[in-house]
């Protein structure tokens, strides 16, 4: 038996980067008080409508449940549950991708170009800090964010908090119709010799914006001249989970890293993430990996592989993952058009795609954390939208005005939420 004297509280000296990573950036921060109203308002029945979570749907759990059956009668199990695999992914998996996007979209992609993550947060992380920060000769290199509000998980990849910059965008604005859209403001951003790589969402997490192709290729042309990385965060594009709600396309070659997730495809607990890229690109990556973790989880590849080379998981998402969400952003669209006065300069911005709506209440009297109060009053749950600015230092009234709403939420829900927070927005102003 091993005596220990107890000397209360531990509380070792952290370095400068324990300091930073023990701390909660963005919605993360948030969603402690999001939990704790939750349990401090036993018997007060929330809309929640602040969930990334994607909701289970009944044909999605059983594609995998049917994979899962499938893995367990094969005689590859023991292998894969039972042994290490290549840090670079499970080799059924790297080739299923690699013959799906070659067959959907022309193109050439070996095995090589492909690398299996344990979700798209880490893949962030591994670029961030592979590409960004300092270098062998003391250089800062910067991970570039050229449309700002993006999704926040970025706020946190970055062993140099001070590599992170983000650009404001320009404004597209329908008035009469109460919507608008962000774009990049190419006369702002910069991309240079001190550029390591850009990261950007597409469809965008929190706003649902889908940057265009002309967009897209002139932020990665730009980062070319500087052999600069541009990942590309596909968590919500097609082919899967294809929560696009306009037509667009990925982009692959060259300096872009086509970046997905399984999480909005009906595997979140499993931390499925895929890069797709240039070979020199996928190589320096899987290293980074081999030395934080080894490999992904192998259970997930597995079933993945299963999912995507029989073609069932693009299937559902262009013919049930999509449309169930496209049907719940237009009932917010509609309840906030019936709900809110044409006298308030309200603003959604135009659904495009992802998992959640973003609204702009311009002019708003008090900030966005204050009527994320006050609707947790009238039990409504919502993200302020400040949390959504990563990497954007300069004072701008725009991050206080600004709310995040899932499509998480039921249909009934969605519906009586957006009449409780017109209700609010109404009495604020």
């Amino acid at each position: 038996m091993l005596n220990f004297t107890y000397f209360g509280a531990m509380k070792p000296v952290l370095s400068r980067i324990g300091d930073d990573m023990s701390s909660l950036t963005g919605v993360r921060a948030i969603m402690k008080d999001i939990i704790e109203t939750l349990r401090a308002g036993a018997g007060q029945e929330f809309i929640n409508l602040s969930a990334g979570n994607p909701l289970i749907l009944p044909e999605v759990e059983q594609l995998w449940r049917n994979c899962t059956a499938d893995l367990l009668a094969s005689s590859e199990y023991g292998d894969v549950v039972c042994r290490y695999g290549a840090s670079q992914g499970y080799q059924p998996l790297l080739e299923a991708v690699a013959q799906d996007f070659n067959q959907r979209y022309g193109l050439n992609l070996s095995d090589r170009n492909v690398l299996i993550t344990p979700g798209s947060q880490s893949l962030y992380f591994y670029a961030a800090n592979a590409f960004g920060g300092l270098t062998t000769s003391g250089s800062l290199r910067k991970i570039v964010l050229p449309l700002s509000p993006d999704y926040t998980g970025y706020g946190g990849v970055t062993l140099s908090a001070e590599a992170l910059v983000a650009y404001k965008p320009t404004l597209d604005i329908d008035r009469a119709a109460h919507r608008f859209k962000y774009r990049p403001d190419f006369n702002q951003l910069e991309i240079n010799e001190q550029t390591g790589c850009v990261i950007f969402s597409r469809p965008c997490n929190p706003t649902g914006n889908v940057l265009t192709d002309e967009e897209v290729r002139k932020i990665a042309n730009m980062a070319a001249a500087y052999d600069a990385p541009v990942l590309i965060d596909s968590a919500y594009a097609p082919p899967f989970p294809a929560l696009n709600f306009t037509d667009m396309a990925p982009l692959f070659g060259g300096n872009i890293l086509h970046c997905m997730s399984l999480s909005k495809a009906g595997l979140p607990g499993e931390r499925i993430g895929i890069a797709i890229g240039d070979e020199s690109l996928i190589q320096t990556l899987e290293c980074f990996q081999t030395n934080l973790c080894i490999h992904s989880p192998r259970y997930g590849q597995a079933i993945a592989a299963r999912a995507i080379a029989s073609g069932a998981l693009a299937d559902l998402s262009s013919n049930v993952i999509r449309p169930f969400y496209q049907k719940k952003i237009h009932i917010v669209e509609a309840a906030l058009d019936q709900a809110m006065p044409d006298t308030i300069p309200w603003y959604l911005h135009r659904g495009e795609g992802a998992i959640f709506c973003w609204l702009w209440l311009d002019e708003l009297p008090i900030t966005d954390w204050e009527i994320y109060q006050k609707l947790k009053q009238v039990g409504v749950i919502v993200v302020p939208g400040s949390t959504f600015f990563p990497g954007l230092h300069e004072d701008w009234i725009h991050k206080q005005q600004c709310l995040r709403i899932s499509l998480t939420g039921s249909d009934m829900e969605l519906e009586i939420g957006m009449k409780r927070l017109a209700d609010v927005v109404k009495q604020v102003y």
